[in-house]
């Protein structure tokens, strides 16, 4: 599958701040530019940073970021399943993961999120794919919002739901091993009925239980 990758951008105004929302983007730019220190939900920024330029590289991979000049305040990863996860196990090339959205606390509550969200399918080839987002409470940053589990579940649903990501069910024992996580997807117009059932077949892989 060829993975095609279109450039669009868009600007917004948070807390007087101008950013400019782009994407997908190359490693080598990401790598031209700084990485707020906010930015350390899942490692430190500069290791974040690097696994982000990772990323950007890959054939399937999709780095949308919001900058400011030159510095990176938030961003979303596009890729291929991790191989350890159940999604993974089709292989299928016209399934991509949103695997991270991270924004920092200097421009938080602006709307970043969704318009990164806009930026990213914004590319017509975005409909050529399954998108899933895995969302694990234990990923969220209940202490930085003030949310408890629900509120920041809800958040999350609104702001995915923004791009056209809705809950599916699933049997996954991760997501199954606490009510506020989750399984959102959304399904390009373009993708072929056997991807669709090929997916099916991995959320649901216990059927005898139900």
């Amino acid at each position: 599958m060829e993975h095609v990758k279109r450039y669009h951008s868009l600007s917004l105004m948070v807390n007087n701040k101008e950013l400019l929302v782009e994407g997908p983007i190359t490693g080598s730019y990401l790598a031209s530019l700084r990485f707020d220190e906010g930015l350390k939900a899942f490692r430190i920024p500069e290791q974040q940073h690097e696994a982000l330029i990772e990323i950007a590289d890959l054939p399937e991979g999709r780095i949308i970021i919001a900058r400011e000049g030159d510095l990176v305040l938030g961003y979303v990863t596009f890729l291929h399943p991790d191989p350890l996860e159940r999604w993974s196990q089709a292989q299928l090339p016209d399934l991509l993961e949103l695997g991270a959205i991270e924004i920092s606390h200097k421009v938080r509550a602006g709307g970043v999120g969704k318009k990164l969200l806009e930026v990213a399918f914004l590319d017509d080839a975005m409909e050529d794919y399954v998108i899933i987002t895995t969302e694990y409470y234990w990923h969220w940053d209940l202490k930085g919002t003030g949310l408890d589990v629900w509120q920041y579940r809800k958040v999350m649903e609104k702001v995915m739901g923004s791009a056209g990501l809705s809950w599916m069910a699933t049997d996954d024992p991760e997501i199954c091993s606490h009510p506020a996580n989750c399984l959102m997807t959304k399904i390009g117009k373009r993708v072929p009925p056997e991807t669709v059932v090929a997916f099916d077949a991995m959320r649901f892989q216990n059927r005898f239980l139900y």
